[in-house]
């Protein structure tokens, strides 16, 4: 492996350089032909990681189960009951007794403050599997399953339609590390945080690319090769939720919008999809979506991770 990312926790994308971001695509490509050819792989063999969730999962917690599985190690869930998380017991001491036990981490959780210490007093690495500021997991696939369709990823131009979340952080992060293009429209009010926007806006000089925060969706996806999109309203925003839908109303990917971007732009959802409020059936249902491909690969991707870093 070129890039020695042993024993490096992964909380954001900014911290990674490009050479580790593409040493992951790298790893994650080998490992997705292994497992379709039917090869064995296992990396982690007698490996345990433990897996932290303040909040459930479709998709993480079964990719990271399935992933530490199929690379020989064992995965160990732990729901906000079991390990009661800088509430009976303070962070610091979490990290250091888990470090003892474990090989690696992976957390899923609200406050991103928590990943920050849970790394800083753990001696091994730590994974974000989400937290309310970011999605690295979720991003780094979004990249590589971009980079599988349209064999590049400089140059591009994505758009993100919606809400400035967790999704729409990470994208600013990724992009603007390999040089994609990216436009986000959120209503205003909705914008991705500040702060990240001007990192962002930093790293993209350095790759010639370009990034811009406005409020009309059409002006986003306007020649975009690929039109991405989340839920209005994310899990723990459940009493918004009625108030976004007014807010939000006018920022619905359907085919008016699409006919503004690129015509083989991809479509790309982090889902569970609100199937009729931010997407509509006939986008991604269409041939333009790669949904599911992208689904698929959070499975590749975090097992290229785990394989790195553990």
């Amino acid at each position: 492996m070129a890039v020695n990312m042993k024993g490096k926790d992964l909380i954001s994308i900014a911290e990674l350089s490009l050479e580790e971001i593409y040493e992951i695509f790298d790893v994650a490509k080998t490992l997705k032909e292994k497992l379709y050819m039917g090869e064995e792989h296992q990396l982690l063999k007698g490996k345990t990681l433990g897996m932290i969730f303040s909040k459930p999962s479709t998709r993480t917690r079964i990719s990271f189960e399935t992933g530490i599985y199929q690379l020989g190690g064992h995965g160990m869930y732990f729901n906000q009951n079991d390990l009661q998380l800088g509430r009976s017991e303070n962070i610091h001491d979490t990290a250091k007794v888990l470090s003892r036990y474990l090989n690696g981490i992976m957390i899923r959780t609200f406050s991103h403050q928590d990943v920050v210490d849970l790394a800083k007093y753990a001696t091994i690495p730590v994974i974000n599997g989400l937290t309310d500021l970011l999605h690295p997991c979720q991003v780094l696939t979004d990249l590589f399953t971009i980079l599988e369709k349209k064999r590049k990823l400089k140059g591009l131009k994505l758009a993100y339609i919606g809400d400035g979340n967790n999704v729409a952080n990470s994208l600013l992060n990724g992009c603007s590390k390999v040089g994609i293009d990216i436009s986000i429209a959120s209503p205003k009010g909705f914008e991705p945080k500040k702060e990240i926007v001007e990192h962002a806006i930093e790293t993209a000089k350095y790759m010639g690319s370009k990034v811009e925060i406005v409020n009309d969706p059409v002006e986003a996806v306007k020649n975009a090769d690929v039109v991405y999109t989340d839920v209005w309203a994310s899990m723990g925003q459940e009493k918004e939720a009625e108030e976004r839908k007014k807010v939000f109303q006018k920022f619905q990917v359907n085919l008016e919008l699409v006919k503004h971007a690129k015509d083989d732009y991809l479509f790309m959802h982090c889902l569970p999809a609100h199937r009729g409020e931010e997407v509509v059936d006939e986008v991604i249902d269409s041939p333009n979506s790669i949904v599911f491909d992208e689904a698929e690969n959070r499975l590749h991707v975090q097992k290229a991770i785990m394989a790195l870093v553990m």
